[in-house]
């Protein structure tokens, strides 16, 4: 071992046991997460009143997560479709006549559904009533087949008096995406649009939460001009509205927006989620469209639920849609019904968190078959209208609507639903720069010593709201070193390092032969890229990417270090990803604190400077030249190779064919990057320490406009505003996605 470690004993394949230690701490943490969410639950519970205005901010955050920060649209009414040849009458059911309609929404995006009116009276109540994902809102009404009519919900609550809005939801649809004829990563529709619209701070659950509370407004508008047009209303008293009360109902994917939208807007008075209610630890293996960055930080469904009070909540354990999507290309996911004990452990939670709330409020839990029977069950319809109008009740089921419309394309309406959400995301992409910019105004230009502690105001939103900081404290290092490498120039050693329970860092240490006693030399940390590893970056494998780089400043007389990162084993690190989101965090939550330890031990070195350690990576090495040194303030300077360029373009556009819209690294996505932190502004972060691009001309990663449109706004950085030019260059070179070695060497040196 290296003089002053001990030995390192580990066998097989040390990477790959550094992931599986980072996935049992993961999990670890989704378990303390509900643990801890009792400090965001502290509602005043003396009346109805005050315990609705005391959660508040628990409905802000939750809208913030959610992305429902787009002004929704005023909704005077629900607008006809029609054409010459079909008149919006679609059908005609006993006692109401079925409408299709559409409803503004928010921006310039629409929702499109049917809306069931009651002929002759007056209606019962108010009902969203929210289909699947995978079901049209014709077959919730009768008019298309696939749905049962014992659970055709928008039929039976319609046949009772109801009014009712059944709005179109974006369906889990598999599609080859493609660009300017290239062949792109087989994607549902709903992640299709997640991915772009969780770069940008949106989320397609948040959107159809909008679509589902603006026609909240237009049913409200209908009834006394109540409705709030802007934003979830939690400030209507109740006594403003009109007797008939609102509903929302749904099942599986409907479910989900229900209890959301609930959550969200008072003005709903009675929610009943059918085939969704469960613990939520497990939900990093469903679709990833419903990946929430931070939910089960503070809400699982048990808080969504309790949220809702003092108003009425129906729960239905029955069977949920079941189906399991392969990741070709996309997020692998699965859903499947919860055993019936788990849906009562979780309903058992939400009782207790309303339990000092007096008057109790009706909630209440309708089992379906041991919780895996047919959802809409007349028990848990009944409950749902006892709660909008006390004394109705369900009607007998009764004769199938007669359907009116004549060559109806559900796919049309749908390719219209996708078509608007996708353009609002792109709408929202190019305004982003001017978001970013109004974000990062406060950086202080006075001084330099005043922009750096500005610039460490937003370095701790940086790591705390968009990477994701764990708040352990390190464990000591407790080095294991072997050698591993003898070179007439240098020698290298395996090194593994503790960093927390279950989680190490490991790599590979070069150290220089001609090092004299008492002499203290620079590092180079040389990150490698996707599924790459440290022996890479050091011999003849992978040589047309990294160069042996690491060898060859090793041999220049620099100590080198080079860390294995998480980057590893396809969909074995990528759900990592997905089990950090929920709790807020990131891969990055986890490859900060590794790179801080190795820092760390690294300066405790007798050989090394510790105040000269730069950092140096290529491709998703180079992700990391942005994000790690931006948040580490130990690293002296860093070398972004073979990944600089406009990174929320890259990530958000459904246009460009470099997007990663079309590729399979459904990790890669990182939540609102798009108003806060682009690569200039990670790189305002780095500064004033001194930083560089190495960029190919034929490089794929982008194009070289996009690179040197990014660049200049670093350039302008260091140059005008920080009169620091010489610490900042680029380097273009005729090549490929590689390593070049040249001006990033003279860089170092």
């Amino acid at each position: 071992p290296l003089p002053g470690t001990q030995p390192l004993e580990m066998e097989g394949d040390i990477a790959f046991a550094m992931i599986d230690g980072v996935d049992r701490f993961l999990l670890r943490k989704i378990d303390q997460a509900a643990e801890k969410r009792p400090s965001f639950w502290q509602p005043d519970y003396r009346s109805p009143e005050a315990y609705q205005k005391s959660l508040e901010p628990n409905r802000q955050r939750l809208a913030h997560i959610l992305g429902v920060r787009d002004k929704r649209a005023k909704v005077d009414g629900f607008e006809l479709v029609a054409t010459t040849k079909q008149p919006a009458l679609v059908g005609r059911g006993a006692g109401y006549q079925v409408l299709a309609v559409r409803w503004p929404a928010f921006a310039d995006v629409c929702a499109e559904g049917l809306l069931l009116v009651p002929e002759g009276r007056e209606p019962v109540a108010d009902v969203v009533a929210i289909p699947d994902a995978d079901l049209q809102p014709e077959q919730l009404v009768g008019l298309m087949e696939g749905v049962p009519p014992e659970c055709q919900y928008a039929r039976r609550l319609a046949e009772s008096g109801c009014r009712v809005v059944v709005p179109t939801l974006i369906s889990r649809q598999m599609t080859h995406r493609s660009v300017e004829g290239r062949r792109g990563a087989l994607l549902t529709h709903r992640e299709y649009l997640y991915r772009s619209a969780y770069e940008l701070g949106r989320h397609l659950i948040g959107y159809e939460v909008q679509k589902v509370l603006a026609a909240v407004d237009g049913l409200l508008h209908e009834q006394d001009n109540t409705g709030h047009p802007n934003k979830p209303n939690t400030s209507v008293p109740q006594a403003a509205l009109s007797d008939r009360k609102i509903g929302l109902i749904g099942w599986g994917e409907g479910g989900l927006l229900a209890l959301y939208a609930a959550a969200l807007d008072i003005r709903i008075h009675a929610v009943c989620v059918s085939g969704y209610f469960t613990d939520r630890r497990t939900i990093w293996q469903e679709p990833i469209d419903r990946n929430v960055f931070g939910l089960l930080e503070q809400f699982g469904d048990a808080e969504l639920a309790a949220m809702v009070a003092p108003r009425s909540v129906i729960i239905e354990a029955a069977k949920s849609p079941e189906l399991e999507l392969p990741g070709q290309g996309g997020a692998p996911g699965r859903l499947t019904t919860p055993a019936l004990q788990t849906v009562r452990r979780e309903w058992e939670r939400t009782g207790k968190l309303i339990e000092p709330l007096r008057p109790k409020p009706m909630f209440r839990l309708v089992e379906s078959d041991n919780g895996a029977g047919p959802y809409a069950s007349p028990a848990a319809l009944e409950a749902f209208l006892q709660a909008l109008r006390p004394g109705s009740q369900l009607a007998p089921l009764g004769e199938v609507p007669k359907k009116l419309a004549a060559g109806f394309d559900p796919e049309a309406r749908l390719a219209r639903q996708i078509y608007q959400i996708d353009r609002h995301n792109q709408q929202l992409l190019a305004e982003s720069p001017y978001v970013r910019q109004k974000f990062m105004s406060k950086l202080d230009f006075s001084s330099l010593e005043a922009y750096e502690k500005s610039a460490a105001e937003y370095r701790r939103f940086f790591y705390e709201e968009v990477i994701g900081r764990f708040d352990d404290e390190l464990l000591p290092p407790n080095p294991r070193t072997r050698k591993a490498y003898q070179t007439s120039t240098w020698t290298g050693y395996e090194v593994v390092l503790d960093v927390w329970p279950d989680v190490i860092a490991y790599g590979l240490l070069l150290v220089p032969n001609d090092l004299k006693p008492g002499q203290r030399r620079p590092v180079v940390v040389c990150q490698h890229g996707l599924e790459g590893r440290p022996q890479h970056v050091i011999g003849k494998e992978m040589y047309g990417a990294y160069k042996a780089f690491a060898n060859a400043l090793a041999e220049r007389g620099f100590v080198v270090f080079a860390p294995q990162n998480l980057y590893l084993g396809g969909d074995r690190f990528r759900t990592l990803q997905r089990k950090a989101n929920p709790i807020k965090k990131t891969l990055f939550s986890i490859i900060t604190p590794q790179h801080q330890q190795i820092l760390n031990w690294l300066r405790s070195l007798p050989f090394v400077d510790g105040s000269r350690i730069g950092f140096y990576g290529l491709s998703y090495g180079g992700k990391t030249a942005m994000r790690v040194p931006a948040l580490l303030t130990d690293y002296a300077l860093s070398i972004c190779s073979a990944d600089f360029n406009e990174w929320v373009w890259k990530n958000a556009s459904t246009r460009s064919p470099y997007s990663y819209v079309w590729t399979g690294e459904y990790e890669i996505f990182e939540f609102d990057l798009g108003s806060t932190f682009n690569y200039a502004e990670m790189a305002a972060l780095i500064a004033p320490r001194p930083f560089m691009v190495e960029r190919g001309h034929f490089d794929g990663v982008a194009p070289d406009e996009t690179v040197a449109y990014e660049y200049a706004k670093v350039r302008h950085l260091y140059a005008a505003r920080l009169h620091l030019p010489e610490r900042t260059q680029i380097e273009w070179f005729v090549g490929p996605h590689t390593i070049h070695g040249q001006g990033t060497f003279d860089f170092l040196h």
